[in-house]
């Protein structure tokens, strides 16, 4: 089974149902909610989340966020992380720390929007529609 780590906007995509992109990454989280994939994220990319579901009341947030939370794993971020981000060649730190959570989590793949972000990784990186076609 593949363990994808999807990125903040990945998940924003899905809960602020951006227009073009958001039923792709619904559809990642669909799999996830049938456990076809095992889609993890950070901890930071969930506060992210939280922070940009202001267009909801706070009822409405807690309920997304409880539902999202019961579709995907949340990866901690520790010293390793945060270590492994300052020695890497990322130039933006908190893509950094979000590669570093991916590769200690073991995802075969990052989801994200913003494949510029990860030029340095190594590991796959596909928007969410590339990633969906290859199943």
């Amino acid at each position: 089974m593949k363990k994808v780590f999807l990125d903040s906007d990945i998940l924003l995509d899905a809960l602020l149902k951006r227009p073009k992109f958001d039923l792709p990454a619904l559809n990642l989280l669909a799999l996830a909610n049938q456990s076809d994939i095992i889609a993890i994220t950070s901890s930071i990319a969930f506060m992210n989340v939280h922070y940009f579901l202001n267009k909801y009341d706070r009822q409405r947030k807690m309920q997304l966020l409880k539902t999202l939370r019961s579709i995907i794993r949340i990866m901690e971020i520790g010293e390793d992380e945060i270590d492994m981000a300052f020695n890497s060649n990322f130039s933006d730190f908190e893509d950094a720390v979000q590669y570093c959570c991916a590769v200690h989590a073991r995802a075969d793949v990052i989801i994200t929007r913003n494949l510029e972000d990860y030029k340095h990784s190594n590991l796959p990186v596909m928007t969410a529609e590339q990633f969906l076609k290859t199943l």
